[in-house]
């Protein structure tokens, strides 16, 4: 069979197998993919299909092993995954975290943007000053009031849950 015969073959039969896969997948996506893919094993032995005289039964068989291979794959997937459901593997964040982030949100905006910036981000005060648009002493100045507002913060929370 040469390249423009295979070529013809594929315009008239590719619909037609598209079709009947269709009909026993159930997934138009899915029927087009495994018959594209028996084409395309069928041209590495295009010159054999001719010979046997049968090339879109060869084609149809191929994509019909090829679906039913996907779906067993897809069955023992689900299977696994069913009796054995993925682990949560992230704790939850802790109550140091949980407070933390409350004081944080007590900062003003301005102050709260250059702790995070420099502290959690690990920015310099350099950096923090490009990513804001702020000179460098007023983000040292706002580094320095956001900690000392942390400091007072975290340390009456601390003392109020001592109490409880």
């Amino acid at each position: 069979m040469t390249e423009e015969e295979f070529d013809a073959f594929y315009a008239t039969a590719f619909p037609r197998l598209v079709g009947q896969l269709y009909a026993l997948t159930g997934d138009h996506g899915e029927a087009q993919d495994v018959v594209q893919e028996a084409f395309v094993r069928a041209w590495d032995r295009r010159a054999a299909l001719l010979a046997e005289g049968a090339p879109e039964a060869w084609i149809r068989t191929v994509a019909m092993r090829l679906a039913v291979s996907r779906w067993r794959r897809t069955r023992r997937w689900l299977d696994l995954v069913r009796s054995n459901p993925p682990q949560d593997r992230t704790p939850g964040p802790g109550p140091e975290h949980t407070v933390l982030v409350e004081a944080l949100g007590q900062l003003p905006e301005a102050q709260r943007l250059a702790v995070v910036l420099h502290h959690l981000c690990d920015m310099s005060v350099e950096e923090v000053a490009a990513e804001t648009g702020a000179p460098v002493g007023t983000v040292k100045a706002r580094l320095s009031r956001g900690r000392a507002a942390l400091a007072r913060l975290l340390n009456t929370e601390e003392m109020e849950g001592s109490h409880v």
